[in-house]
Formats: C-alpha cells, structure tokens, sequence
C-alpha cells in the first residue's frame, strides 16, 4: 500500500549532448520539467546497442549474464550471446507484478531471438510472458513509423486507416488508457509502466510540421555545433570546466571541406532528427499527464 507508480521511458540512439534538458539542441520540455523537480544525472553504461542495453536495464545485470551480449538480430551460440533470455534474470516487470504492481510495456522490444517471434511462438520470451501484463508495441529492433509491424499482446494489431497515423502518438494514446484503466478498476495497486519508443531509432518518421520550425537550425554545421553543445553542457555543470571535444570518428570530414549539396543533406538529417526527439519527448509528456490526470503525479517516480 502506498508503493509509488514507476515509469522507465528509454529513447533509443539518443545522444548525450542531443536534448537541451543536457545542453543539446533538441527541445525537451518534457524532461526539462523532471530534471527540474528531479536529479539530472551525468553517467549512464549503454553498450552502444539496443538489445544489451535494454537486457541490463530491465534485468539489472551485466548483459552477458542475461544471454543477451550482443544485438538480437547477430545473436550466436557463443555463452553469452544466445540471444535467449536468461530464465533467472527476471525483468523488474516480473518482480513488481509478484509484489502488487500492474504492468505495461509499450513500444519497441528487441529481447525476443528472431526464431521466435513468429504467430508459431514460442512465447516465452515475449514481453506477455516476461514480466508485463500488457504490450503495445513492435517486437524487433525497428519499424516504419507510419505504417508499424506492431502486437498486442502476442495478437498483430490491424492499423486504423487514419492518413495522419504515427505510432509514437498511438502507443501514447495506449499508454494513456491503460493507466487510467488501473486507476480506476485497480486503484490500490501501483503501476509500472516500460516506455520505449521507436524514436530516434532509424527510420527518422517525423510528422512535417514538426520537422518545418527546425528549417536551418543546423546550417552551421556539426563542427559549430559539437563545440556550441559543449560550451552550453559547461554553463549548465552537465560536464565539468575544462572539458574537452572528443575527437571526431576518421570518416566524418570537417563541415567545411563539405560540398553544399552535402551540407543541405546532412543539416536536414539534423533537422529531421531534433524533430523526431521533440516530438517523441511532447508524446512522453501526454502518457506522463495520465498520472496527473488520476492524481498520482506525485506517487510516481520516473526514469528517462
């Protein structure tokens, strides 16, 4: 009784310095507001890729110890790298459900072995039979965000025929009812709730009018921009005084050696891509307004 709702919302292939809650120039208001009532950390481990990522974070083990070392997609027979779930490394969903909890995960999954994630099953390793009560969401590493390969449950979902569908805002609007739904036929009991959208996983499937107020934000180009972002995280305390850039990967050219036919490309990929964390971090904050909707925002601790 009593025990706080908790929410774990995961952004995939998100950089430090992106949103501007970290001094990045992606708009995050949404997590603004929780770093603002809340603790901003500055160091997370991520293997650098989704599964073993996500294996730790749900299990709170090394990720080899879970089976999962390496992407789901190149798993092999080698200890560690199976890509089959270690039967004793429960999720946190599976222990909150056995102390009380309702749980939900909604978005992408990428923890189930390609072999299995067929209507032939098995199941085992599907989020339904890991810990979570309900799933809304795609079981592999990505999706096309207009027209998703998306389950509920282990039951593939028929897409509304809706010209503006996006599946961020669906699994949000998902999201939303579920945790109205415990509220009110449950209210006694807590919620957990798993939040990881496709964002900004390829492919960058942004609604255009998000895309439109980011025009020529980043026509001066990545070389400004890393040291804009750094000078910022220095103001801010994110990193500390003194700080320096690190060096750049061989294959990205200084901006200026650039042609302009390259430097219109790539500062709309930037455009596309700030978008699609803007847009994602506004959806996380309607699935979030839930709670406060049913009087639980503050009996709820989040993680993003």
């Amino acid at each position: 009784v009593g025990a706080p709702n908790v929410v774990v919302v995961l952004l995939d292939d998100v950089g430090f310095g992106a949103a501007a809650t970290f001094g990045g120039p992606a708009e995050t208001p949404t997590l603004d507001a929780l770093a603002h009532e809340g603790l901003r950390y500055n160091r997370f481990h991520t293997t650098g890729i989704c599964s073993p990522t996500r294996a730790s974070l749900l299990s709170g083990r090394n990720a080899h110890a879970v089976g999962i070392g390496a992407v789901m997609n190149s798993a092999d027979v080698r200890p560690g790298y199976t890509g089959v779930h270690a039967p004793d490394a429960a999720t946190i969903a599976e222990v909150l459900r056995r102390n009380g909890y309702n749980t939900a995960a909604f978005g992408k999954w990428h923890q189930t072995a390609d072999w299995e994630i067929s209507q032939s099953g098995p199941f085992d390793r599907w989020p339904t039979r890991q810990g979570f009560d309900k799933f809304y969401g795609f079981i592999g590493g990505e999706t096309n965000q207009w027209a998703p390969y998306i389950f509920d449950g282990t039951h593939q979902v028929e897409l509304p025929s809706d010209p503006n569908y996006h599946f961020t805002t669906d699994m949000a609007n998902q999201a939303v009812a579920w945790i109205k739904y415990q509220k009110a036929l449950t209210p006694d009991k807590p919620s957990f709730v798993y939040f990881a959208p496709g964002a900004t996983h390829a492919p960058h499937h942004v609604p255009k009018e998000w895309i439109a107020k980011w025009k020529g934000k980043f026509d001066q180009g990545w070389d400004k921009l890393r040291e804009e972002t750094l000078a910022q995280q220095i103001k801010m305390g994110v990193v500390p005084a003194g700080t320096k850039l690190a060096p750049k990967p061989p294959a990205i050219k200084d901006w200026d050696t650039l042609s302009a036919d390259e430097k219109r490309l790539f500062a709309h990929q930037a455009e596309v891509f700030a978008a699609f964390v803007e847009y994602t971090d506004h959806e996380i904050g309607r699935m979030l307004a839930a709670f406060d909707e049913v009087g639980e925002a503050d009996n709820t601790l989040v993680v993003y």
